[in-house]
């Protein structure tokens, strides 16, 4: 990876609603200009992305989804209004901040919830968008939700247990229900509440990645992140991401002419590997590389080949 590089600009972007977005932009000002998209909903940018792509080469821009890192107000505060934050509002806030940056065309990186978002945006703005790099592919459908809050149960039988009887459902309870349930509580006027709810929350997540030795992830964040992705996610998955289900998937024939690479581990138990498949094959400018090693979260052979991809499009 890149050495540590500080931003050379940054600001809050009044996108409406009564909602800022955080935004900084480091590497080189005439470089390629790219774009990351953190996952989550909720997850925040991280400084720690920026080292994927060559300084010298490209114009690095991150930010802050609304309600999550340092965008203002933030989801941790149970008076921050979650009706304006919805994935069309992100998509909108994106558009805005290219404008904002002058930037005609940029290449979209994420993962995650990430990929998510930089489909809906790619889909919807196709002309703005100049290649696509992500490494673990989700597409929010409630097919997907099901399993990361309830198929998935069955390899941990133990954990989707605790899970379930933090908001008091039994065995038969549709996931549906358990993550509506969580949304509640996370929108519920006693911070104690809030603070139990977010804490299962992050304690299943944090199960299901178990597998890929990297720790406790979510449960390790601060209060106010851990509080914020929660109630992002849960809000969020509660409402399919107000898409249409399978609606990325059936409408990928609008990234025709946008190039891609998919990356997407075959030992990722939260997201398996069937979504990025089948993207792959609905968009035939993608190339997919499955990392048979790899998880969820990725490592070394996942980076490098985010890194081979980066360092491809970087002249384009």
């Amino acid at each position: 990876m890149f050495p540590e590089t500080e931003p050379y600009a940054q600001g809050l972007l009044d996108v409406g609603d009564g909602n800022r977005i955080h935004w900084e932009v480091s590497g080189n000002p005439d470089g390629k200009p790219a774009v990351v998209v953190h996952g989550g909903p909720g997850s925040g940018a991280s400084p720690h992305a920026r080292r994927l792509f060559d300084p010298a080469l490209y114009r690095i821009v991150q930010f802050d989804q609304r309600g999550c890192g340092r965008s203002l107000p933030h989801a941790s505060d149970p008076a921050a209004d979650l009706s304006v934050n919805t994935t069309a509002h992100l998509v909108a806030d994106m558009e805005r901040l290219r404008a904002h940056l002058g930037i005609d065309r940029w290449l979209l990186y994420g993962g995650s919830w990430g990929s998510t978002l930089i489909l809906a945006y790619a889909e919807t703005h196709p002309a703005r968008v100049s290649e696509i790099v992500i490494a673990a592919v989700t597409m929010t459908r409630r097919s997907e939700t099901a399993w990361l809050y309830g198929g998935v149960g069955a390899f941990f039988p133990e954990a989707h247990r605790r899970f379930r009887e933090g908001v008091g459902a039994d065995d038969g309870v549709a996931p549906a229900e358990l993550i509506a349930a969580y949304a509640r509580r996370m929108n519920d006027p006693d911070p104690a509440v809030r603070q139990k709810a977010a804490a299962d929350w992050c304690a299943w997540e944090d199960a299901v990645l178990s597998g890929e030795g990297q720790g406790t992830p979510y449960s390790d964040r601060v209060d106010s992140a851990r509080l914020a992705t929660v109630r992002l996610c849960s809000h969020y998955f509660a409402h399919g991401a107000w898409l249409d289900e399978g609606a990325l998937l059936r409408d990928a024939h609008r990234l025709a002419g946008i190039p891609g690479v998919l990356i997407h581990g075959r030992q990722d138990m939260g997201g398996p590997l069937i979504t990025a498949w089948e993207l792959s094959r609905a968009w035939p400018d993608a190339e997919l590389h499955v990392v048979e090693s790899a998880g969820h979260l990725g490592g070394g052979e996942t980076r490098a080949l985010v890194l081979k991809a980066l360092a491809g499009f970087a002249e384009g």
